[in-house]
């Protein structure tokens, strides 16, 4: 059996064992934890899913070991049709039955990021009307909770998977459209809004949760010794805190 690394995460470390399974290991005492729900959340999920995503198992307990399939595929540019795909991949998942999934160990994610705003200055009174604004949205939805540029993967000009499931939880649906409808293409984002059906409250709620989102980073630097990840973090908080509102990619490009 051989084995590749392929790099280490915030959360774990993963493996390419015989170019097929990815093993991952957790780098913390509470990312057990995540890795495990993983296999409760994951294997009822996917079926429902119009696109792959990881099935996990346990393969090791002591240590942790965690497997599942490789999903093949690469991040890339998102097109109009890969906006039209996760139009449908979102409403499937948003659409998946809370009761099973909180029985399944899917909870609210509890938003950890009170050190922030001290660290922002002349923004803090922002950041704190910021993030007290976050925690009052609803969290009823099962979510993918970290969806990025690296988590969504294509093969052959068309989306083959959606990747790391470590923070799938119960929360605001929006919180999955803020990459999505700030940090894509304008014809990503038409096709993506008129299949989801993006409402105004949905790109309002989005808008916050895109300002928040280097939030965690600080965290994470501030928790586990890294200041360059503080640093960058709070970069890129005070960037998007200048501004106490944005349109969306689309608008914006329709603007100017």
């Amino acid at each position: 059996m051989s084995g590749e690394e392929l790099g280490e995460g915030w959360d774990s470390v993963a493996t390419l064992v015989d170019g097929r399974w990815v093993e991952r290991r957790p780098k913390r005492d509470e990312v057990r934890a995540w890795l495990l729900r993983e296999t409760r959340v994951l294997p009822w999920l996917a079926p429902q899913l119009p696109l792959a995503v990881p099935i996990p198992l346990v393969w090791r307990e002591d240590p942790l070991v965690v497997r599942h399939e490789l999903v093949p595929g690469e991040p890339g540019e998102l097109t109009a049709d890969d906006g039209r795909a996760l139009g449908w991949f979102l409403r499937a998942l948003h659409s998946a039955d809370v009761a099973k999934a909180r029985e399944l160990g899917a909870e609210p994610e509890v938003l950890a990021l009170d050190a922030v705003p001290p660290l922002l200055g002349p923004l803090a009174d922002r950041g704190r009307e910021l993030l007290a604004e976050v925690r009052s949205y609803p969290a009823d939805t099962v979510i993918h909770a970290d969806l990025g540029p690296e988590h969504v993967l294509k093969q052959d000009g068309q989306l083959s998977g959606v990747i790391d499931w470590t923070d799938v939880s119960l929360g605001d649906p929006a919180r999955d459209l803020a990459w999505l409808l700030h940090w894509t293409s304008a014809e990503c984002v038409a096709a993506f809004s008129a299949e989801y059906e993006v409402t105004a409250e949905l790109r309002r709620r989005a808008w916050a949760w895109n300002q928040v989102g280097p939030w965690y980073e600080v965290t994470y630097g501030l928790e586990n010794d890294r200041p360059d990840l503080v640093e960058s973090g709070l970069a890129g908080t005070r960037a998007r805190l200048v501004e106490t509102s944005q349109p969306c990619r689309e608008e914006k490009d329709r603007q100017g």
